[in-house]
């Protein structure tokens, strides 16, 4: 198995070592397993200053998918329209306002009580099957494959098969070509459902961006986005949540104390995403006591940034009842993640009723076993007992 490139390293639930030291230098030049020689980012204010700025730090089309080799002309035709993380304002800001009102505040608040039905059902079917049994395919993953497929308009019964073709995508371990055909897949699939729906359009999402100006390929690169963001983040939050959880009996009566202070305070410590998309420099800027030349991509590292001591105190200890500051799980600046606030209720809602459900919850897996080579970090199965 290759070896990851250093910003996707873990050493189970933290970052590696490297990364820490890193932060401490400032700034720094590591060259990926594909070949890019890129500026690894891994201080707080650093990574603000590259996501908060796209104008010095402007997006690198032909890396996408961070971790992976650059695309090419042809590749980048395929993949890119429709996807805002692709683009800077104003061409994102056209992209994000689209979709932005699924997202808001108030429909979190209306939406919340379907959440509940949606956990609810799957604690069922998971009580049905009997102990023990993994959290991952009977409760983490299907919970935001359900909410995320019925905000868009996308058939539940299709789930399995488009969350197989974006594990394998974000598998950095396979061959471009690979990877590109598997891209490929998942819009003609796509493709496929946008046209039913421009011929009776619903009330969800699909049927909305079907009926906007939206050319037939941004909307079917904005569900893709969508669709891919609204279940493998938070399925491997909650995942990853519900170890770390159950490691400790003080951190479950934490989080049933606060929910949502102690959500914030495991995005901020687990941070599944490793990165955002690279970024390339437009103009020469000093950053990190280091002088970077147009042209030069640069990667910021969440989990380090989120691992600094100017974010909060005893970054690497996990307190569940302590504010966690403005983290950076969700990226920064115009990019910042959409769906966050769908997350951290999806999250809220989840946690509470799993803990409450079974009290007596614990970990039987004999070990625990990560997913490497993933751009979204998690665990392959989480066996548990009650």
């Amino acid at each position: 198995m290759p070896t990851p490139p250093l910003h996707m390293r873990r050493a189970g639930f933290d970052p590696v070592p490297e990364l820490s030291a890193l932060r401490d230098g400032g700034v720094r030049l590591v060259d990926l397993p594909q070949g890019d020689r890129v500026w690894l980012v891994t201080r707080l204010a650093d990574v603000r200053a590259v996501l908060g700025d796209p104008r010095r730090f402007g997006n690198s089309a032909h890396h996408v998918v961070p971790g992976a080799p650059a695309l090419s002309e042809e590749e980048l035709a395929l993949v890119r329209p429709g996807n805002p993380l692709a683009f800077d304002p104003p061409e994102h800001t056209r992209l994000r306002r689209l979709v932005a009102g699924e997202f808001t505040g108030r429909r979190m608040r209306a939406l919340e009580p379907w959440v509940h039905e949606v956990v609810r059902d799957r604690l069922d079917a998971l009580e049905r099957a009997g102990s023990p049994a993994d959290v991952v395919a009977g409760f983490a993953l299907p919970v935001p494959s359900l909410v995320i497929c019925e905000l868009l308009g996308v058939p539940y019964a299709d789930r399995d098969a488009f969350q197989d073709r974006y594990t394998r995508f974000f598998d950095i371990s396979l061959p471009p070509e690979r990877r590109l055909a598997i891209a490929l897949e998942s819009r003609a699939y796509l493709a496929e459902l946008a046209d039913r729906a421009r011929s009776a359009p619903g009330d969800d999402l699909l049927g909305a961006l079907v009926r906007s100006d939206l050319r037939e390929e941004e909307v079917v690169g904005l569900v893709d986005l969508l669709l891919l963001a609204g279940h493998e983040t938070t399925a491997n939050m909650l995942s990853l949540g519900m170890a770390v959880l159950l490691a400790h009996p003080d951190r479950r009566a934490a989080l049933l104390a606060a929910p949502e202070t102690a959500v914030e305070e495991l995005l901020r410590w687990l941070t599944v995403v490793h990165t955002g998309v690279p970024r390339v420099v437009t103009a020469e800027v000093e950053l990190g006591g280091r002088v970077l030349e147009p042209g030069d991509l640069v990667v910021c590292s969440l989990p380090a940034a989120n691992r600094d001591p100017d974010l909060v105190a005893d970054p690497d200890e996990l307190d569940l009842a302590r504010e966690a500051g403005s983290h950076v799980a969700f990226g920064h600046g115009v990019h910042h993640c959409l769906g966050a606030p769908l997350a951290r209720m999806e999250m809220r809602v989840a946690f509470t009723a799993l803990l409450t459900r079974f009290p007596g919850l614990r970990v039987v897996s004999p070990e625990l076993r990560f997913r490497d080579e993933q751009v979204v970090y998690g665990l392959e199965e989480l066996l548990v007992a009650w």
